[in-house]
């Protein structure tokens, strides 16, 4: 049996695709390591997160959890997006869980402070 239970990576979206697939990237060892998991589109671009819910349904999901690709909770997940879960929920059927945006985590932190180290590593070379 299909797992019930799906993971949406969020990101805010574009319409610049060198922008998609910046988060494509970033989204790619979780989809890999992750089973079903899919990254959406808030807007402009697909897919959006009304796509991956509908598919989602029709492959037998019942809940999503809904990992936003945010460095905070400005308007966007404060007020768009659970609106947009509202919606969601109530068309297919479904329960959906906002998480935190990722910036919020300290692994992030902790993963910037990487990168940093990385480049003053080349800096000195």
């Amino acid at each position: 049996m299909a797992n019930p239970h799906r993971i949406i990576l969020l990101a805010h979206g574009s319409s610049d695709q060198r922008w998609c697939d910046t988060f494509e990237q970033l989204a790619k060892p979780t989809l890999e390591s992750v089973e079903d998991s899919s990254i959406a589109y808030m807007e402009l671009a697909e897919p959006s997160l009304e796509t991956i819910v509908a598919r989602g349904k029709e492959s037998g999901a019942t809940s999503f959890t809904i990992v936003p690709l945010f460095l905070a909770a400005g308007r966007h997940l404060r007020k768009d997006v659970p609106a947009m879960i509202e919606e969601l929920e109530k068309q297919h059927g479904v329960e959906i869980r906002l998480a935190d945006p990722i910036g919020q985590n300290p692994h992030l932190g902790e993963a910037i402070r990487d990168v940093v180290q990385d480049e003053l590593g080349r800096a000195a070379v």
